[in-house]
């Protein structure tokens, strides 16, 4: 039979101490002694949370599971420290789980109490002391609920931000291009009446559709010249049509040599249509690469927008199965790409993805949460400027993400810490605390993984690690 305290034992603890005698019978009748050898655990995080614990003897360490197993937050030594339970206190089911792990560091004795037992008695025996704890709990947990709300809004209004201010850039792209190309079209049919109105035989009218094919052609592929190549061309073609009296000859060299023609392509055109027909011959053409080059932005433009909607797509995990199986690379990419605005330029991100990394059976929106949080925490640590890493790899029975940046470290006295909530490093009004808290929670509570940190000056790492199956 389990030893149990008596009223007077129970009176000696300074929790109870002033309980009537009535009250302390009570207490006795309920509570249970256990004795524990160094390393029992008492109760364990995630468990139902069932028991309010006393320490009456020993040392008990407590602990969250955070760095690849657990990380000791703090340890009770004084006889008659509590734990366990609390914010279970005003739950008369007893619902709820255990935030933290305690463990017997030594040989220890603790007093236990139903958790159930302890929300009636203080219900019953002190109503305004339960309104207050009720209260309190109550603030605390809405506060706690709120600021994260908060938080979440904060980070979809940056990534709004970011979104918008990226897609501007090829719309504007693609909108300049439109208004050129309206401009460049009116011009081509202005010369194709005049060639068509001119002794054009046929023989030279067919030559150089077909050269216009050409033009067409070379200007729809990817041609990538060095500047000196460029400059070195556009001299060597602008001399030619300087030679051969081609009006415009400026800006036709550069058309032309941009659309990947060359003075070889020009000599041609002189041999397909004559001396006399040449400058019409070439301004046309010029024309038509202008025109081909725009359509080539404008489909740039186009597919950087759809690529954009579509990372926000998977990102946001719209339309979407909360729990799949996905490629965690493409998550991935999806923050990178949301991110890009509040990265800048001057950090340069790198990836280094395992090829074989296997899909993994996830809350996909929610990875991306942990993503953005570690993300951009790593940005600011560089203060803009340095080397951030994505890299991925299988490790065992994980699937293992880590994100690096080359900042300064966290400071030992800190790391410890990082993980709780509502602590921060930042300025005042800047940070909540709760990022790293929500990912700790989204990486170990609802995908049953692992989140760690090791960091030293110049190597900051963040490891997740979520099961394969």
């Amino acid at each position: 039979m389990a030893e149990r305290l008596t009223p007077d034992e129970l009176a000696g603890l300074f929790l109870f101490e002033r309980l009537e005698r009535g009250h302390l019978e009570w207490l006795a009748a309920h509570g249970r002694v256990l004795d524990l050898a160094a390393g029992e655990r008492i109760f364990a995080e995630g468990e139902p949370a069932e028991l309010f614990v006393v320490l009456l003897e020993g040392t008990v360490a407590m602990s969250r599971r955070v760095r690849g197993g657990e990380m000791e937050t703090t340890r009770a030594q004084g006889r008659g420290t509590y734990f366990g339970a609390l914010d279970q206190l005003m739950d008369v089911a007893g619902k709820g789980h255990y935030t933290i792990s305690a463990t017997a560091v030594t040989d220890a004795r603790v007093f236990t109490l139903p958790v159930t037992a302890v929300g009636t008695a203080v219900r019953e025996w002190f109503p305004m002391a339960g309104h207050l704890l009720a209260g309190v709990l109550g603030v605390m947990s809405g506060a706690k609920t709120r600021i994260a709300e908060r938080e979440r809004l904060d980070a979809i209004g940056t990534l709004t931000a970011g979104l918008t201010h990226e897609l501007n850039n090829p719309a504007a792209a693609a909108g300049r291009a439109v208004a050129a190309l309206r401009e460049h079209i009116g011009r081509l049919r202005e010369r194709l009446g005049g060639m068509v109105g001119d002794s054009w035989s046929e023989q030279a009218l067919q030559a150089v559709l077909e050269l216009q094919q050409t033009a067409v052609a070379r200007a729809a592929e990817p041609h990538r010249l060095t500047p000196m190549q460029s400059s070195d061309g556009e001299d060597e073609l602008l001399d030619w049509l300087d030679e051969h009296d081609v009006a415009d000859a400026d800006a036709l060299a550069a058309a032309l040599v941009g659309g990947g023609l060359d003075l070889a392509y020009a000599e041609q055109v002189a041999e397909a249509v004559g001396e006399e027909n040449l400058s019409a011959a070439m301004a046309w053409l010029g024309e038509t690469v202008e025109i081909e080059s725009l359509l080539v932005e404008i489909t740039d433009a186009s597919d950087r927008i759809s690529s954009l909607i579509a990372a926000a797509k998977q990102y946001s995990q719209m339309d979407r199965a909360p729990q799949q199986r996905v490629n965690l690379h493409e998550l991935l990419d999806s923050t990178l790409i949301m991110l890009k605005n509040k990265i800048g330029s001057g950090v340069r991100v790198a990836t280094e993805y395992d090829p074989d990394l296997p899909p993994v059976e996830v809350h996909a929106a929610e990875l991306n949460q942990v993503w953005t949080n570690l993300i951009d925490n790593a940005v600011d640590a560089m203060g803009g400027s340095g080397t951030l890493t994505v890299r991925t790899r299988t490790d065992g029975p994980a699937a293992v993400v880590e994100i690096c940046d080359d900042g300064p470290g966290i400071p030992p006295d800190v790391r410890n810490r990082i993980f709780e909530p509502f602590f921060t490093t930042m300025p005042v009004g800047k940070g909540t605390g709760l990022g790293l808290d929500i990912s700790w929670r989204i990486v170990v509570e609802r995908h049953a993984g692992s989140l760690r940190v090791e960091s030293e000056p110049g190597d900051t790492r963040f490891e997740v690690r979520l099961p394969l199956s």
